[in-house]
C-alpha cells in the first residue's frame, strides 16, 4: 500500500503559514485574509452550480460560473504569493476579457427585467436568496481588497479591482433574473412596514 502525503503538515500549529514564495506570514495577515475570502465566495458558487443543475433556463450559466471559478482561484493564487515575486512564478492573471464576459452577462439577464427604482429586499426562491448572499460575499471580498491595496501601495494583479466589483453586480442581477424566471415577485423596500 502506497502511503499518501499527509493533509496535515502541524507547520501552521502556532499561527503562522507560508506563502507561495516561502515567506512565514502570521494567519491573520490580510493577504491571507483576502484569499480565504476568495474562497469562501468559490465556494459558495459551487452551492449555486449545484442548485443550477438540472434547471434547464439557467444552464446557459454554467459555464461562465466556472469560468469566475477558474478566476477566482488565479486570483487568490496571487493573493498568495509576495507581490514582487508574482511574475516570477508566472501566476496566471486575470484579463480585460474576463470582465467583459461577465459585463455581457449581465446585459443580456438585465434586458429581461424592469427596470429598479427602489431597494428590494434579499429573497424570492432559494436560488436568488443564494445569489443575494453570494452578492454580499463579494461586496465582503471587495472591501478587504481595497484594504489589502491600501496597505501594500496599490499592488493589485491586473483587473482585480473590475472584475470583483463587475462580479458583485452580476450577482445582483442573476438574483433578480432567477425571480423573473420563477414568476416571483420582487419584495420592494419600504422603511415601515
Amino acid at each position: 500500500m502506497t502511503n499518501k502525503s499527509s493533509i496535515y503538515t502541524k507547520s501552521g500549529d502556532k499561527g503562522k503559514t507560508s506563502l507561495v514564495g516561502g515567506k512565514r506570514v502570521s494567519k491573520s495577515d490580510i493577504s491571507l485574509a483576502l484569499y480565504g475570502e476568495i474562497d469562501e465566495l468559490n465556494s459558495w458558487i459551487g452551492v449555486i452550480l449545484s442548485e443550477i443543475e438540472g434547471k434547464d433556463y439557467i444552464n446557459n450559466q454554467t459555464l461562465l460560473l466556472k469560468k469566475v471559478q477558474v478566476s477566482l482561484f488565479n486570483l487568490g493564487s496571487n493573493f498568495a504569493c509576495e507581490p514582487e515575486k508574482r511574475k516570477s512564478f508566472k501566476l496566471p492573471q486575470l484579463v480585460e476579457e474576463d470582465v467583459l464576459n461577465i459585463e455581457n452577462e449581465i446585459n443580456e439577464m438585465d434586458s429581461d427585467l424592469k427596470e429598479l427604482k427602489n431597494f428590494i429586499l434579499p429573497g424570492g426562491s432559494k436560488l436568488s436568496s443564494f445569489l443575494h448572499i453570494l452578492r454580499t460575499v463579494c461586496r465582503r471580498v471587495e472591501r478587504i481588497l481595497i484594504a489589502y491595496s491600501e496597505k501594500n501601495g496599490d499592488l493589485l494583479p491586473s483587473f482585480s479591482g473590475e472584475f470583483i466589483n463587475r462580479l458583485s453586480d452580476y450577482f445582483f442581477v442573476f438574483s433578480r433574473w432567477v425571480n423573473f424566471k420563477e414568476g416571483r415577485e420582487e419584495e420592494l423596500w419600504k422603511p415601515s412596514l
